[in-house]
């Protein structure tokens, strides 16, 4: 409440109590017009929100959002949706009452945006287990497929509820939401057979076409084209941009499979959903007998196939009628317009009662039987009031329905506020405010309502007509002041009434109705003949739509308007026992436009939602009100003459207690059983002081009750710490003693046979003997080698040397034996090369010592470095060794980079994507090398081989390792030569070059000026 009036100046305000002018109508559409101008869509009057419909997206919906209104008094922070549900849920688990939140307002002012938004808040911010997670997302995925099969596109909302829904939340004892239960109302049957012009039918029909999966819809018989469907093309606005139903088809699939529907199911289902389609595409023709046929029989077929029926039984129930005669069937032909009303009619039974198993199949997944005590929350989003230019018996409905929730609102609100404070003898001023039971009694009257007369007019013999239902209307009802017709009104409302019309002035404002249909939809009649046919259907939902046990009943059912009326009545009755918050949907214009306000428009709805009478009763009246016991009850704690225990009348005590706590007059009235709370401030204040007593209260609690638990755990430890104590101290004195007793036992022998030691065994050294053997055991398990090796060894005493040998000797066999074991296949082949490293340079060439803890590679070039175009050249032959090389010229001693790649053949050097060499292993006479350091090596090739050039000198920095593979490759004997001093190499026919060896401070390679090869090594330290 605060921050409403800091809020006054800003934008308007925030709550209408605090409106100076809060009779003016037009201050009141000013201070709406203000806030909405900045996207302030939300506005109080007390604890009822008003909200306007943005027609847009306006980011305040978020998580963050949902969490900022968590746990907050209701008037801290901005009106909000969220604030609404959140004071619901607070007062459900403080009080563990039920609760609803009605949502009303006409169509197209976001009552289902709000109760989704609602739903949405408590997803977010219950607390939640990970087993009831799935009742949360059920409930929550509940909406769009509800919307998909009973939403659809009207000209004054794109997503208009054509049927009501009341949904139960229900949460255990800690506030977690556990399940749910939906109750509908009234699907619009008529919508599926006729739309008027710029509307359409039910979503889920263009979302099947749209963004079902290609199979389905062949499986179905149906095309992607909506205007292929006479049920779905009626309204001439089958595409509509606004409205993605491709989107929505992913939705819905969705949220099947997360509430558990099974494929059996879904597919009997859009089988229903196709038929409904193939049903308005038959073509009825007349014959010469003027009976109506069916020449093309191709939409029936693929009826009968998707319900399971017989398709020449569905033919004849089309076209016939089936009439019992007493103790005789008579099956008559039906003429060309009874055939396509009989069509029309197995159409609407079967998508209304299909609607119904939806809603009961839902059920069955919310439903949670394991937790006790539940308590609820309710949400009702029911159509809205609607006036159109011609209006149906759906809208007669409808707007009764409306009728019955602003009944509700003033008994509950209005009424009931102000008996309350005369019964209680609180001054008052009365409000003045129209009390529509008159109207409800006009429809709804037993014998005497329209309803009534409408229910005799279908069932009277002779024959009756929607004009023989006006007239009766004109006769029983005629004289009411709130109804009219051309006949009974003046010279110049006749001119707003037809012949076949009458009028009702609701609360919401005058509607004309036109009687067109209203017989025909309150019958609601399906022949007989086509019902047999649905109930034998194999379809298994259609199975349990149309039960058999319907067939034997010959009782004329209740009509619709009966039906509603009664459903209405346990509507009522349920939102009767529960706790109510209300929410009132205001539409800002007709054309859906954001940002745009309509004066005249929302002027209208003000007036119709009672929004005016409902300021004045909050401004004159009080926002809480308690019975003493009650209020007694819980804030007792904050006076310590009431606490804990207060003995005299609850009366005396509540006003000891507002005495101390602070209450001024004015924020207070005391009645005969209640106190009454003017202000929202004094309750808050009230309230915060009551939550900072409970933690003082707890804190005293727990603080009296640990002290006396402790001091119990302490008397009780202390008593068992000194017998433990006693015991443990006798337990310690004995094993000292003993342990003493065995200490000198054992130093007398160890003495004994320290003196004995080099004796022969005997019974005086024989315990000091074992024990050193022992100890040195002992010893050696730690100080065993752990490697080959490691030759050190723990020195033995003089009597256990012999021993010890045999043990190394032991270990040292178990070490080479782990070793052998350990070694892979790759490493004996890597190793086994390491011995043929040995035979060809040990005592030949400096670096070998140095090289031998070098390990050996399976090769030096990975095969994705060599080039695709060389691999290919290679072929066949597998690759056994790569190395890079660089390459001396013969001629020049140039350098070239290139890589010597080895293979079961042959050997070759590469340059990038080309071989520069190929040298057969048959052809090569040797491999040279010096006995320096260099990496300097000469392979000789054999000069009557005509391909090769000459010998190839090459030089890598792993020569050991080259050499080596090629020597094993080659498989001859002696083909490495280690020289001295210098090597002659083949260059061509009658030519040869010379590589001198040398030593000296640095590494060189260079030409000399005698043209040769000059190499120097820097000698190694032996």
């Amino acid at each position: 409440m605060e921050g409403a009036l800091t809020a006054r100046d800003k934008v308007g305000v925030q709550d209408f109590v605090l409106l100076d002018a809060y009779t003016s109508e037009s201050a009141f559409l000013d201070n709406l017009r203000k806030r909405f101008s900045e996207n302030l869509i939300y506005t109080y009057i007390g604890t009822l929100l008003v909200s306007v419909n943005p027609y847009q997206e306006l980011g305040i919906y978020t998580v963050s959002q949902m969490e900022l209104y968590q746990g907050v008094n209701f008037f801290e922070l901005p009106p909000h949706v969220y604030a609404v549900a959140d004071n619901a849920y607070r007062m459900m688990c403080s009080e563990l009452n039920n609760h609803f939140i009605l949502i009303s307002g006409e169509s197209g002012a976001g009552k289902t945006e709000v109760s989704k938004k609602i739903l949405q808040y408590f997803a977010v911010t219950c607390p939640m287990t990970e087993s009831l997670q799935i009742a949360r997302d059920r409930l929550l995925l509940s909406n769009p497929v509800l919307e998909a099969f009973g939403n659809a596109k009207t000209l004054r909302n794109d997503n208009s509820s054509r049927f009501g829904k009341y949904m139960d939340i229900q949460f255990d004892f800690k506030g977690i939401p556990v399940g749910g239960r939906i109750i509908s109302y009234l699907i619009e049957k008529s919508r599926v057979v006729h739309q008027n012009h710029g509307e359409r039918n039910f979503h889920i029909f263009y979302q099947l076409l749209e963004g079902g999966e290609e199979e389905r819809l062949a499986y179905l018989g149906l095309e992607r084209d909506p205007q292929l469907y006479k049920y779905l093309s009626q309204g001439h606005c089958a595409k509509e941009p606004s409205i993605n139903d491709k989107s929505g088809w992913k939705t819905v699939s969705n949220a099947f499979s997360v509430i558990d529907f099974a494929e059996d199911d879904l597919e009997n289902l859009f089988g229903i959903i196709a038929s409904v389609l193939h049903l308005g595409n038959i073509c009825f023709q007349e014959s010469q007998q003027g009976c109506a046929t069916i020449p093309d029989t191709h939409e029936v077929k693929w009826i009968a196939k998707l319900l399971g029926v017989r398709p020449w039984v569905l033919l004849e129930a089309l076209t016939h009628r089936k009439i019992e005669a007493k103790t005789e069937e008579v099956i008559c032909p039906l003429t060309l317009e009874l055939s396509a009303y009989a069509r029309d009619a197995m159409a609407k039974a079967v998508y209304g009662r299909t609607f119904t198993w939806l809603v009961n199949k839902i059920n069955s997944s919310l439903v949670n039987k394991d937790v006790p005590g539940k308590t609820v929350i309710g949400l009702l989003d029911i159509y809205g009031f609607e006036v159109f230019d011609k209006n149906g018996f759906e809208q007669f409905c409808i707007n009764y329905c409306n009728e019955k929730l602003q009944q509700l609102l003033i008994e509950r609100t209005l009424k009931a506020e102000q008996a309350e404070y005369e019964m209680e003898g609180i001054e008052w001023e009365p409000i003045q405010y129209f009390n529509n039971k008159i109207i409800c009694d006009l429809v709804e009257e037993r014998h005497r309502g329209i309803i009534s007369i409408l229910d005799e007019e279908c069932i009277r013999p002779g024959p009756a007509t929607d004009l023989s239902f006006l007239e009766r209307l004109e006769e029983k009802v005629g004289k009411h002041a709130h109804f009219q017709t051309r006949k009974l009104a003046g010279p110049k409302g006749r001119k707003r009434i037809g012949w076949m019309e009458f009028q009702l002035f609701h609360y919401a404002g005058e509607v004309t109705y036109c009687t067109k249909g209203f017989l025909e939809k309150n019958n609601d009649l399906l022949y007989r003949h086509l019902k047999e046919v649905l109930c034998r259907s194999k379809n298994r939902i259609l199975k349990e739509c149309f039960l058999v046990a319907e067939l034997e009943n010959r009782r004329r059912p209740p009509t619709v308007g009966t039906q509603f009326k009664n459903s209405l009545s346990s509507l009522l009755e349920i939102l009767i026992s529960k706790e109510p918050s209300y929410i009132r949907c205001i539409k800002p214009n007709e054309r859906k436009e954001p940002g745009k306000f309509d004066d005249f428009l929302i002027r209208h709805q003000v007036k119709y939602l009672g929004l005016m009478e409902h300021l004045r009763v909050r401004r004159a009246g009080f926002a809480y009100r308690r019975k003493y016991e009650h209020f007694l009850q819980r804030y007792k704690s904050l006076c310590p003459d009431t606490w804990p225990h207060w003995h005299g009348p609850p009366a005396e005590g509540v006003e000891r207690l507002i005495k101390y706590i602070g209450y001024k007059p004015e924020e207070y009235k005391l009645g005969r059983t209640k106190i009454f709370i003017r202000f929202p401030r004094t309750l808050f204040a009230t309230e915060d002081a009551f939550e900072f007593s409970k933690h003082q209260l707890v804190a005293r609690i727990q603080a009296t009750y640990k002290g006396c638990r402790e001091r119990k755990a302490y008397v009780r430890k202390r008593r068992a710490a000194i017998k433990l104590e006693a015991h443990w101290r006798g337990v310690l004195a004995r094993k000292e003693a003993q342990r003493r007793r065995w200490a000198v036992r054992i130093i007398r022998k160890f003495l004994t046979g320290f003196i004995n030691r080099n004796k022969p065994l005997c019974p005086d050294n024989e315990e000091f003997i074992v024990f050193v053997r022992k100890n040195y055991i002992l010893n050696l398990r730690y100080h065993v080698p752990k490697n080959i090796l490691d030759k050190s060894w723990l020195r033995p005493p003089g009597i256990l040397e012999n021993a010890s040998e045999l043990l190394r000797k032991m270990c040292t066999r178990n070490l080479v034996r782990k070793y052998c074991r350990g070694i892979t296949a790759e490493r004996k082949a890597l190793m086994q090369q390491k011995v043929v490293t040995s035979d060809i340079f040990r005592g030949k060439k400096e670096g070998y010592a140095e090289s031998l803890n070098q390990p050996f590679a399976h090769s030096r070039i990975d095969e994705g470095d060599i080039n695709p175009k060389v691999l290919q050249l290679i072929g066949s032959e597998k690759i056994q060794y790569g190395i890079p090389v660089i390459k001396y010229d013969r001629k020049g001693f140039k350098t070239r980079q290139r890589q010597l790649i080895l293979t079961q053949k042959a050997a070759y050097v590469v340059e990038l994507a080309k071989i520069k060499q190929k040298i057969e292993y048959s052809t090569l006479k040797g491999v040279s090398t010096s006995s320096l350091s260099d990496g300097i090596f000469v392979i000789h090739i054999s000069p009557e081989d005509n391909k090769q050039k000459g010998d190839a000198v090459l030089q890598c920095e792993h020569i050991f390792e080259a050499v080596t593979k090629l020597a094993m490759l080659v498989e001859k004997e002696n083909i490495v030569n280690v020289v001295q001093g210098s090597l002659q190499f083949y260059i061509g026919p009658g030519k040869e070059g010379t590589i001198v060896f040398d030593t000296g401070l640095e590494e060189q390679i260079y030409k000399d000026k005698n043209g040769q090869l000059t190499v120097v090594s820097v000698r190694m330290k032996s």
